[in-house]
């Protein structure tokens, strides 16, 4: 067993022995101004890895590695504080403090020292039935520095209501106020100091982290922490979390310690994660960082709780800096004047260390080796900015602005009152008042909002070992600047921690195993978009009127294809469009002239105005074909076009049938001429015809719509086709269907009257018209089979615009030709000398 060993069982059978905690103290009596005794008011848990710097011991001389350099810091702290407020003229005027202070041993050494504070100066705890009148040995507790001990002073304290203010023990656990209502705290909870890392590891872009916890409490408890937030906001992923063994004080491990840790930084070595967050107390991670300076790590970027991020011992071992980046998070950066000096000051001479059995006797400010070892930290703890040591300065001063309330002090005096812990407690949650610049009050949870600073090590002692490189407010929950960091890289660049590298715009994540972070990248197919804001993993569809090509991030519209007028398609049908209108004008203006006519009444008489009329308008009503299509032109193109079309086919129809009926049905079936000609035939069959067409047009609108749509034109998925409705095509074919059974019956009919009259004989006109009218109907019907787009919209207009040309020019050509050209011929003996021919000649 070494000498420390030996120190430290030695300490830990004395302080069992004693009936009470070694006191630091510099004065024994605590007295105020008007014989008023105050005794113990504020105690410290110094957290010193060892109290062998207590000069009445027989010890060894203390070292670096034997003295937790940062805890016997915060004990001056406090003192200095003390002292600092008692020579104050304006904070408890005529009240002294005082203070007595233990080492917790970090977790051994707790339950002793709350027993004592809860004592009375008999060092006795009786038991009563209410403490409200009750008055312990102290009526504030200061610390301890670790959220196991303070937790476990804390489930003590409570039933008491003694006030209890930690000045870094950051566990969640703290802010439950039914379990620890006297718990408060001078720093942000775990949570604040969590979300700054990941904050951070945002800011650099380092998804693919490790995750190192001691084999405590508050390495299990950060680590979950941490593990929740990740899982919350999936941006960032654990490659894997491991334990760190937990070494004895002496800090020599054990064979089965050391197999773990090799483990543990193979696993390390392995692993493509270079960003290592660590949350252990500094005690646990010198055996550590010894291994990973013997591994030869490099590149790395090491990332500091709180309770090692300032750690000057390990921030004195400058193999370190080898091993890569080291940032951290802790308090604000905050400096104290007149600590620095006042922590290496020498002790008293008239104070000397002679009886060292008097257990009541002074010890720590007069310890020279001590002195000696803070002397040696002194420039790394002054440029450090004592940041957890304002945590503990303003934890004493939140105690004394709260007695000075409690007390109704002035600039003079207080008054002589008995002071209750209970009345502490009560009070000191409103308490708000400013120290060194910075406003500082306690929030719900007990917790006073104070700035975090993200920290970087730095190894050269002429600058801020621990430089600021970011700020974190818990009140905002955002990092508040990021400076440039000097990376242990080559060319200072970032350092790259990714499972997987990431994505170009426009290429969705494929998850690949477990983590969110590891994933291969895919391309977005054309008529997709990639939002990374919204989703990374899928890509999105785009509107049906928007398209996009591969790999894009945002969708664009679609170029819109209809019949426009600046298209020569279009121009070659308005031409044709344009002299079927004049020439169906003329017509109608030479057979209104000629009305009483021969010619004109062997036409059809009035049935002639009932097809001229029709074929006008539809051809004055061409344009609703050019343009995007709207309500009112797709009701056109489905509606009335289709219907003046059969108009004009029936009449051509009945015509023919009724030609053959004067002719040769005449004399078989005289009963049914007589009928046909008493009620009108033609004109019923023109309306029946009609009407049963407008029925399948208005069906076929009403299952479908006419409002215009766009569909995808399937060459080429950028453009779209502008329509009247899905089913368009569908509708077109039926109704060019019912057209061509018109057409074949008026071709059928015709074909039999071809031997009538030459005057009398329209059959082949009718049947060329109606010839190139089914010719057309089944082109297309064939066209329209195999293609799609704007091309049948042009295709349907033309073979429109010429059936009705065909129709008028065919049919009533022929007859205006006669009328203008012959009119001896325009006569009724004329016409009834080629009826005597006609019926000689078949007699």
């Amino acid at each position: 067993m070494g000498p420390q060993a030996r120190t430290l069982r030695l300490l830990f059978l004395l302080l069992h022995a004693l009936p009470k905690p070694v006191e630091l103290i510099e004065n024994s009596d605590f007295h105020l101004a008007g014989d008023y005794l105050l005794g113990g008011l504020f105690t410290l848990h110094a957290n010193v890895k060892s109290v062998s710097h207590l000069s009445y011991l027989q010890v060894p001389k203390c070292n670096e590695f034997t003295m937790k350099v940062l805890g016997y810091n915060l004990m001056q702290a406090m003192r200095f504080a003390v002292e600092e407020i008692n020579n104050c003229s304006s904070l408890l005027p005529g009240v002294l403090l005082g203070y007595e202070m233990v080492d917790v041993c970090y977790l051994s050494n707790n339950v002793q020292p709350v027993l004592y504070f809860l004592a009375q100066d008999d060092d006795f705890l009786p038991i009563l039935k209410d403490y409200s009148q009750y008055r312990p040995h102290v009526v504030a507790i200061i610390g301890p520095d670790n959220s196991e001990s303070a937790i476990t002073v804390s489930n003590l304290l409570s039933y008491f209501l003694i006030p209890q203010v930690t000045y870094s023990a950051i566990s969640d656990k703290l802010r439950d106020k039914r379990r620890f209502p006297g718990m408060l705290r001078t720093v942000p909870s775990a949570t604040h100091h969590i979300e700054a890392m990941v904050q951070l590891m945002v800011h650099f872009q380092w998804n693919w982290i490790v995750v190192l916890v001691s084999d405590d409490d508050y390495g299990r408890e950060n680590g979950h922490l941490l593990s929740q937030r990740m899982a919350n906001a999936s941006d960032i992923c654990i490659a894997f979390q491991e334990v760190l063994p937990l070494p004895e004080p002496s800090q020599v491990m054990t064979s089965q310690e050391q197999s773990h840790l090799d483990n543990i930084l193979d696993k390390l070595q392995r692993t493509t994660a270079r960003v290592v967050v660590v949350f252990s107390p500094e005690l646990s991670l010198h055996n550590f960082f010894l291994e990973v300076v013997r591994w030869n790590f490099t590149g790395y970027v090491w990332i500091a709780s709180e309770s090692w991020a300032i750690d000057p011992v390990l921030h004195n071992f400058t193999e370190l800096r080898h091993t890569g980046t080291f940032l951290g998070v802790t308090i604000q950066r905050v400096s104290i004047p007149g600590f620095s000096q006042f922590r290496v000051r020498q002790g008293k001479p008239e104070n000397p260390m002679q009886n060292k059995t008097n257990l009541r006797g002074t010890c720590n400010q007069d310890c020279d080796a001590c002195l000696n070892t803070t002397e040696s930290f002194n420039n790394i703890l002054m440029l450090s900015g004592e940041r957890v040591v304002f945590s503990v300065y303003s934890a004493v001063y939140a105690v004394a602005h709260t007695l000075h309330r409690l007390l109704r002090c002035n600039r003079v005096r207080c008054t002589k009152t008995v002071i209750y812990p209970w009345q502490l407690l009560n009070e000191i949650w409103d308490v708000n008042f400013t120290l060194l610049g910075n406003q500082l009050f306690f929030d719900r949870q007990g917790d006073m909002p104070m700035l975090l600073d993200v920290i970087q090590w730095q190894w050269d002692l002429s600058q801020n070992p621990f430089q600021s490189i970011a700020s974190y407010s818990p009140t905002e929950k955002r990092l508040i600047y990021v400076s440039n960091v000097s990376w242990h890289t080559p060319n200072n660049t970032v350092p790259v921690s990714m499972c997987s590298k990431s994505c170009q715009p426009g290429q969705m994540k494929k998850p690949v195993g477990l983590h969110p972070c590891c994933f291969e990248c895919l391309d977005c197919p054309p008529g997709t978009y990639l939002n990374r804001s919204a989703d990374e993993f899928n890509c999105l569809s785009c509107p049906d009127s928007m398209w996009s090509y591969k790999n894009d991030i945002t969708c664009f519209n679609r170029r819109q294809a209809f019949l426009e007028w600046h298209e020569v398609s279009t121009i070659v049908v308005a031409i044709l469009a344009g002299l079927g209108f004049f020439s169906t004008l003329a017509i109608l203006f030479i057979f209104w002239r000629h009305f009483q006519t021969p010619m004109v009444r062997s036409a059809g008489g009035p049935m002639c105005f009932l097809m001229l009329v029709p074929l006008l308008l539809a051809f004055g009503m061409v344009p609703v074909y050019v343009g995007p299509p709207t309500v009112f032109s797709c009701f056109c193109r489905q509606a009335f076009f289709t219907v003046c079309f059969s108009i004009c086919l029936s009449c051509i129809t009945v015509r023919s049938f009724q030609i053959v009926c004067v002719f040769k049905m005449a004399r078989r079936l005289p009963s049914a001429y007589g009928l046909w000609m008493r009620y009108h035939g033609p004109y019923v069959f023109v309306a029946l015809i009609t009407a049963v067409k407008v029925a399948l047009v208005a069906a076929n609108m009403l299952a479908t719509t006419i409002n215009p749509i766009g569909r995808t034109d399937p060459d080429d998925p950028n453009i779209m086709i502008l329509s009247c409705h899905p089913n368009y095509r569908t509708g077109l074919l039926f109704n060019t269907s019912m057209d061509l059974l018109l057409s074949v019956l008026g071709f059928s009919f015709a074909y039999m009257g071809k031997e009538l009259p030459t005057n009398y004989n329209e059959a082949k006109f009718i049947t060329l018209s109606m010839t190139f009218s089914f010719t057309s109907s089944i082109s297309l019907c064939t066209f329209m089979s195999v293609h799609d787009g704007v091309l049948v919209t042009v295709m349907d207009l033309l073979v429109t615009v010429l059936n009705f040309m065909a129709i008028g020019l065919g049919y009533f050509g022929p007859k205006c030709y006669m009328i203008l050209f012959y009119p001896e011929r325009n006569t009724s003996a004329y016409f009834n000398s080629m009826i005597q021919g006609y019926t000689m000649k078949k007699s």
